[in-house]
């Protein structure tokens, strides 16, 4: 069965705004890493529109750019996406698929399929997914910066109590950075 990985950047005190943190060559080494091996990246509408078409015409034009920013920019244009969104009538980039009907029932099916695991970003679509209990793991690249206002992770989650997660790994960067990859405790 597919798992379900949740990653994110996030400066020190929360906030998940994605102009208050640093984006550097290592970290879109990382990511990039993290996309080669996703068998799907599934996405909100909002986070959707903030990725295409940015990353996808860096990729078809890569022109000075860094390389690890093309790394990052050919890896996500390869990648088979999911975009859940009731607003949306379609979407325009080839690998990308519309979904309008209930994203946890979808996420259900597609954990259900084989093939390579299922990367999740936003922040509504994931806080939707995490209450229903479909979340497998967790990537949080905290990043040493505090942004004093913005967007806080998880502000709006509803969870009937407490979730305890299980550090796998802890991989600091250059920048101060620290990527925490935990495992939910099903125990």
């Amino acid at each position: 069965m597919r798992k379900l990985i949740y990653a994110i950047n996030l400066t020190a005190d929360g906030c998940c705004d994605h102009t208050k943190g640093i984006a550097d060559e290592e970290l879109h080494l990382f990511y990039a890493n993290l996309l080669q091996h996703a068998g799907i990246l599934a996405y909100g509408r909002i986070t959707y529109e903030l990725m295409v078409p940015y990353w996808p015409e860096i990729a078809k034009n890569p022109a000075d750019q860094q390389p690890s920013i093309v790394a990052f920019a050919k890896a996500f244009d390869a990648a088979e996406k999911v975009v859940f969104s009731r607003t949306l009538d379609n979407v325009d980039d080839p690998h990308s698929r519309l979904v309008q009907t209930d994203p946890a029932a979808e996420i259900i099916k597609l954990k259900q399929e084989p093939g390579k695991d299922i990367y999740l970003g936003g922040v509504a679509l994931p806080s939707y997914l995490i209450q229903r209990g479909l979340v497998d793991e967790f990537i949080f690249v905290v990043q040493p910066v505090i942004a004093g206002a913005g967007r806080r992770l998880f502000d709006h989650l509803d969870l009937p109590g407490q979730l305890k997660l299980n550090l796998l790994s802890a991989t600091p960067f250059a920048s101060g950075s620290v990527a925490h990859h935990y495992v939910l405790d099903k125990g």
